[in-house]
């Protein structure tokens, strides 16, 4: 099969990242039968350089004509003096709009190779932790009305939290299919028993898990989620919410792991079309160092393999291969313990690359 990537390096360590990433796209086509074909664009501050906007019309263009997308990174301090409006890190939010992408996933993976490095107690995360947060990227709170207004105790603030029934069935579309492919098993998180708007989310959600009659559906308000990911996280696999929760919640199943370092990310829209990109940022006091660590680039083009084209195997194989290399000892700069030996971005990739398929 033939697949069309547009791939965005972006900024800082974007580039050294992205790179090691393709070799490995590029072994698993020789070993599968697969082609993929790149088509490289700007976005972020390396786009304000060249052309004097963070996300160009000619790359907006190519991301939709493509299969998938592939994105390494945006923003640095050279840019920090922008007006909000015009920095990199806009070009996220624009390509999110442009491309419908309103299902966010973090996988948070803890490998047992790297559990020393997980803030937790050892009996808690044993066997390793492997949960996955499907957050709603485009409604609720977060773009709701918003505004000001003068009340009895001064001016005040506010920010409506509101959700259509489509825009809950969606995501929870996404999640029940996930959840398909892994353990079979979903834990909606709300604040059910004080939002109107978490009443339709439970609602919602409980309607679409009629459709799913294999899989395991358990409610959970956020208070609760938000300790219970730190008492008992292998108690969850794939976890359903709304933006302003996942946009807390995924960052704290993400802290349990250990490593940013080793965190994937997807944003999908209708259909199988999606931008995978790691959860790091582009570090740019390391770029150009060759100290990058590109496994959650690596990683989410496993995710990309697995849930935008549908290659189950080769995913697993990339995921393989990353632990392999993990297992062997090698580490990188931002994983390397006390005495360890470092190796850099273009070992990291290279000893990935020679350990799929094997």
């Amino acid at each position: 099969m033939d697949y069309r990537i547009a791939v965005v390096p972006g900024d800082g360590i974007g580039p050294e990242v992205v790179g090691q990433t393709l070799k490995v796209l590029d072994k698993v086509g020789e070993i599968y039968g697969h082609s993929f074909e790149y088509e490289k664009v700007l976005a972020g501050g390396c786009a304000i350089d060249a052309v004097g906007q963070c996300l160009p019309q000619e790359t907006i263009d190519t991301c939709k004509a493509a299969d998938a997308v592939l994105l390494g990174a945006v923003g640095g301090w050279k840019w920090d003096t922008l007006p909000g409006n015009e920095r990199p890190e806009m070009a996220l939010l624009g390509l999110r709009k442009e491309l419908g992408l309103f299902a966010n996933l973090r996988p948070a993976m803890l490998f047992e190779e790297l559990a020393d490095a997980c803030p937790l107690r050892p009996e808690i995360i044993e066997g390793g932790l492997d949960i996955v947060v499907v957050r709603e990227l485009t409604g609720g709170i977060y773009f709701g009305e918003k505004g000001t207004k003068d009340t009895d105790m001064g001016p005040a603030a506010y920010d409506v939290e509101q959700y259509s029934e489509e825009e809950v069935r969606r995501i929870a579309h996404v999640a029940f299919d996930m959840a398909m492919k892994r353990d079979k098993k979903v834990t909606s998180v709300d604040k059910a028993n004080v939002l109107e708007s978490s009443r339709l989310w439970r609602r919602v959600v409980a309607q679409v898990a009629e459709e799913y009659p294999q899989v395991e559906l358990s409610n959970m308000y956020v208070d609760n989620a938000a300790m219970q990911l730190v008492r008992n996280p292998k108690q969850f696999d794939v976890i359903v919410t709304s933006n302003i929760f996942g946009d807390i919640l995924s960052d704290e199943a993400s802290m349990i792991t250990g490593s940013i370092g080793l965190l994937p990310s997807a944003s999908l829209a209708k259909g199988n079309f999606g931008m995978y990109e790691p959860v790091h940022g582009s570090a740019p006091d390391i770029a150009g160092k060759d100290m990058a660590n590109p496994m959650a680039t690596i990683l989410s083009a496993a995710m990309m393999l697995r849930y935008t084209f549908g290659l189950g195997e080769e995913a697993d194989a990339v995921e393989k291969a990353v632990k392999k290399v993990l297992a062997d000892g090698h580490r990188t700069h931002d994983i390397a313990g006390d005495g360890e030996k470092a190796i850099g971005t273009e070992e990291a990739g290279r000893l990935i690359v020679e350990n799929i398929g094997r």
